[in-house]
């Protein structure tokens, strides 16, 4: 009965593991497809024979039973059913596992995605790579927060703004800005971080980044330890702007599917106060231009 729910819901584990044993043909395997065969693909002695492990462990993860096969099985059962990267991928993560990936952080905004960006002219929008490297900001941004271009490229990474290591001069910002849950602002970051490591585990920028944090913050090293592993939530901000005065502001992070890029768009209240402040800010920096395009 539990094989029978867990199919039926066609999700999980289990059940796509068996869906994509139906699939497969018996015939394209070199195997009888005559009608004494009750199985519509391959048998679960036939899928068990081909990835090596027993017919009892396949009963029991299609049944729901075994839950956290070990990354071996996995790959051994992605090659015997055959499965695209994408599929194996998602295999990986049903399994609780990292999908494997040498691919290093991506740096590149998708094209579709730099059009919606380039369409938000009346907000601050930032985006940052999976270990919250700065690769792009808009006119908005620089206004309200600064040019970042005025720091060295390789100084523009978040992480290592908030946790500063030894006397590094580390800015994202030209002037103060105060999150207003400043403890769940740097959870939420070293969990991106903690998470990243899993998309990317031989990028090498990324781990030089944990060394580096993990040695010479004390703040970043405790939270590392502790295993958390979460998103970054929306966050209050403000900013300390030198023209226009504290402006309070809205703070969300997207994300965008694979390449795990962070977008952070800062906007204001709508007819309030610090919305104006936002336009005026704005309007007193009509020279800031956008970064370059990745």
């Amino acid at each position: 009965m539990e094989d029978m729910v867990t199919t039926k819901e066609g999700v999980g584990l289990g059940a796509t593991i068996r869906a994509w044993r139906d699939r497969l043909s018996p015939s394209s395997e070199g195997l009888p497809s005559g009608r004494a065969r009750r199985a519509t693909g391959l048998r679960r002695e036939e899928l068990a024979e081909r990835a090596g492990v027993s017919v009892d462990y396949v009963v029991r993860l299609e049944q729901g039973r075994a839950t956290a096969p070990s990354a071996q099985v996995v790959a051994s059962l992605a090659y015997a059913l055959q499965l695209t990267t994408t599929e194996r991928d998602h295999l990986y993560r049903l399994a609780g596992l990292a999908p494997p990936n040498g691919d290093p952080v991506p740096d590149r905004i998708p094209p579709g995605v730099h059009r919606v960006l380039n369409r938000l002219g009346d907000v601050a929008v930032a985006v940052f790579a999976a270990d919250w490297q700065m690769i792009w900001w808009n006119p908005g941004w620089a206004a309200l927060l600064g040019d970042p271009s005025n720091s060295p490229p390789e100084l523009r990474n978040f992480a290592r703004e908030r946790f500063p290591v030894g006397s590094d001069d580390v800015r994202i910002a030209s002037w103060p800005v105060l999150a207003q849950n400043g403890d769940s602002s740097d959870l939420a970051i070293v969990s991106d971080l903690r998470r990243a490591t899993g998309r990317f585990p031989h990028d090498a920028r990324l781990a030089e980044l944990i060394r580096v944090l993990t040695e010479g913050n004390e703040t970043f090293a405790r939270l590392w330890a502790s295993g958390t592993v979460g998103a970054h939530r929306e966050d209050r901000k403000t900013v300390e702007h030198p023209t226009v005065g504290l402006v309070e502001l809205d703070c969300d992070v997207l994300t965008d599917g694979d390449s795990d890029l962070k977008i952070v768009i800062l906007t204001a209240s709508p007819g309030s106060e610090d919305e104006d402040k936002l336009r005026l800010a704005m309007a007193a920096d009509v020279d800031s231009k956008p970064s370059p395009v990745l």
